[in-house]
């Protein structure tokens, strides 16, 4: 299984010396300010499973609601990222061990059971703190949503970007006047855009980093392309693979092109944006790795992924809080989870900083926003976000990303043709379908998602 949180991390280690945390299981029990104070007569405990720049934007956060808020003790533990969380955070619920808060990438919460495992959101409460629908993409609340009720709060977006280089970019001519990448909206646009950066890059450099190797990424990339070609998966009823094969088979093909004209190189495996920083003019990334571009001083710039099959979609997963499940959820502590998130999600400022792009849209349209650099620049993909569908498998590192990431790889690094790789893809999807949850023994067309 690939692991692109480890990588991240590692650049952020790399980049900025920051530590990184979430190792073994629990990476960090918060911050001094977190110790239980004499004055506080509510406590919050709160796992998450930020670390690097994550989690010091994270704690900053966290400490200044402390101060805002000194009656409630927050009590906040990192844990370690990927599966393990979600192990961890199933079993706490399961056995009435919970914590009052949690986060989630979005996408995982129609397969951890709501209802068993989550407790819905009081979005009387949280309007009672300022946090209200209309504060929110609808497309991105809507997902949050199960059998009517509020099931995540958003805290924001994550996408995968298009980074570039302006240095280079601006030798090989391929600068507006605005001094941002030239417009690309087609497959042959964009090879010809490579042509001409490949001619303005140091030898030893590869064109653009792909992350080849790795299935989430190779995995989220097609999520990205197979949207903008208007691809579905399943049905409304989730009884029926609605997958085009061919469709998937232009996805891949395309992929492949970066290697077969030798743009991308399968050998580098996780260093291509190492290669970005030494001079390579593109890197394809999550906007995590803003921090650590901004830090090394580059000029740089990051859009979406480019539309080259014509619709704007780029992949965009979002970490969420959630209230895992709790037989006596109630009272002040409750109302006390609900401030902390209602809090966070409007605060979020110091969040944009690390790459996200925050949920709460009134963020979006202040002028401290306006001026973050390259955040501003890509914040559109807000309302062009590629999601994988909403089931019970799918989501960040889900058993989806497992399945199906790697036919995709083997498609990339030319190990298995398109048209195998596509079919390949709707036997695993079909098999999928057909699966029940662990968490609740029923499939996806018995699992309740509808919005």
């Amino acid at each position: 299984m690939g692991q692109p949180g480890l990588n991240r991390r590692q650049l952020l280690a790399t980049a900025g010396g920051l530590a990184v945390a979430g190792s073994f299981g629990f990476a960090a029990l918060g911050t001094g300010a977190d110790a239980l104070a004499s004055s506080a007569s509510t406590r919050v405990r709160y796992w998450n499973l930020f670390s690097g720049g994550d989690g010091s934007n994270m704690i900053a956060m966290l400490d200044a609601f402390r101060q805002a808020n000194p009656g409630i003790d927050v009590k906040d533990s990192t844990l370690q990222w990927g599966n393990p969380f979600y192990t961890k955070l199933a079993m706490a619920a399961a056995g009435n061990r919970a914590p009052d808060l949690g986060v989630m990438h979005l996408g995982r919460v129609t397969g951890f059971s709501p209802g068993r495992l989550l407790d819905p959101w009081d979005v009387d409460l949280l309007a009672k703190y300022g946090v209200r629908e209309a504060d929110f993409n609808p497309a991105l609340w809507k997902r949050a949503v199960i059998d009517g009720k509020l099931y995540a709060l958003p805290l924001d977006i994550h996408v995968q970007l298009c980074f570039y280089r302006k240095d280079v970019l601006k030798k090989a001519g391929l600068l507006g006047a605005d001094g941002r990448i030239v417009p690309v909206t087609s497959a042959d646009e964009w090879f010809d855009v490579l042509k001409e950066a490949k001619k303005a890059t140091k030898k030893g450099l590869q064109t653009v980093g792909l992350w080849i190797n790795d299935q989430n990424f190779q995995w989220w990339f097609f999520v990205a392309f197979y949207t903008q070609l208007g691809g579905t998966w399943f049905d409304a009823a989730h009884t029926e693979v609605t997958f085009d094969t061919d469709k998937a088979v232009q996805v891949l093909e395309f992929l492949r092109r970066h290697v077969t004209e030798g743009y991308a190189d399968p050998g580098l495996g996780s260093v291509g944006a190492e290669q970005f920083l030494n001079g390579a003019p593109f890197a394809w990334e999550g906007n995590w790795s803003v921090p650590v571009y901004s830090g090394a001083k580059l000029d740089y710039g990051a859009i979406p992924l480019p539309p080259v099959f014509g619709g704007q979609a780029t992949h965009a997963e979002s970490h969420a809080f959630v209230l895992p499940h709790q037989s006596d959820r109630g009272g002040a502590t409750n109302d006390a989870a609900h401030r902390l998130a209602a809090y966070v999600v409007q605060h979020a400022q110091q969040w944009a900083a690390g790459g996200h792009i925050p949920a709460y849209t009134p963020t979006l349209s202040t002028a401290a926003y306006k001026k973050l650099d390259p955040q501003s620049e890509y914040v559109s993909a807000m309302d062009h976000q590629a999601t994988e569908p909403k089931v019970w498998f799918a989501g960040s590192t889900g058993i989806l990303a497992q399945r199906v990431g790697p036919i995709v790889v083997s498609s990339t690094v030319g190990s298995a043709g398109p048209e195998a790789a596509a079919g390949r893809m709707k036997s695993a999807l079909t098999q999928l379908l057909a699966m029940k949850n662990p968490m609740d023994g029923r499939t996806a067309a018995q699992g309740g998602t509808a919005a």
